[in-house]
């Protein structure tokens, strides 16, 4: 799919499978639209899912630093919208997902969110306080220049668990070009800056939701999910015993069963 215009940016898209019922992902920071390959293999005869990559990500033009970046991402992925879907998040994107499910509840069939990290739902809580030192570190790393610090510490919290001397020479060169996004995303993140924590937001959504999230992810991931679970009508959270943050890539089968679980709901 060559790039095409989508909410005023040039992106990169492709879609899944050919089931009977449309889906709309959005995938995590630093990787792309293909990330969903193997999620999407197992969901193709339910769905027909439809990925884009993100500004900066993928074969999407790069990000030009100018006005909110979550915003941008919600705008491009409400373009793909021409009826009711099935919509599925992953740790940034599941932020994204939250942020368009909350302007257009009546757009989605179910809303499926996998380790999101707003880690603005946590503010006041420990959690919240030792996010806030490690956060501290990875922004003096870039500070200082050392990008390739940078990546490797951000992988080593956040990545697939393969040790950063183990990933090929390709991977690490890719993680350290685009390692200044994770910056793109801190107002959303830490300051809530598309209004999800705002009063009633969260529970104006009355779809079936699903919050996924892996056994050994950070600790500020188990209490995000409940403290958003907690303001949601209808939402489950289920936990895939062994798995990190990227539980979509390490996890396929376990994360599209679970998947296929919220879809029953919503029949």
């Amino acid at each position: 799919m060559p790039l095409e215009d989508r909410g005023g940016f040039p992106t990169y898209w492709q879609t899944f499978g050919a089931g009977p019922r449309k889906a709309l992902a959005v995938h995590c920071s630093l990787a792309s639209s293909n990330a969903w390959a193997g999620v999407a293999e197992r969901l193709a005869d339910r769905i027909t899912l439809t990925a884009f990559d993100m500004p900066g990500h993928g074969r999407s033009a790069d990000w030009t630093g100018e006005g909110d970046f979550l915003t941008l991402a919600t705008q491009i992925a409400a373009s793909f919208i021409e009826e009711p879907v099935d919509l599925i998040g992953h740790s940034f994107g599941a932020v994204v997902a939250l942020r368009l499910a909350i302007a257009a509840p009546d757009a989605f069939r179910t809303l499926t969110l996998i380790e999101p990290v707003l880690f603005a739902a946590t503010r006041g809580e420990s959690v919240w306080d030792h996010h806030l030192q490690n956060d501290a570190r990875f922004g003096q790393m870039l500070d200082d220049g050392d990008r390739e610090a940078a990546a490797e510490a951000f992988t080593a919290l956040w990545g697939a668990g393969v040790d950063w001397r183990a990933m090929s020479d390709r991977n690490r060169r890719e993680v350290v070009a685009r390692i200044h996004l994770i910056g793109a995303g801190r107002p959303a993140l830490f300051e809530d800056s598309g209004g999800i924590l705002v009063p009633d937001a969260l529970e104006s959504l009355d779809m079936p939701v699903l919050l996924i999230r892996g056994e050994a992810s950070p600790p500020i991931i188990e209490r995000i999910a409940e403290n958003i679970a907690a303001r949601l009508p209808d939402v489950g959270i289920a936990t895939v015993p062994g798995a990190g943050h990227m539980v979509p890539i390490t996890h396929p089968d376990q994360t599209a069963g679970l998947i296929g679980v919220n879809l029953d709901r919503a029949a």
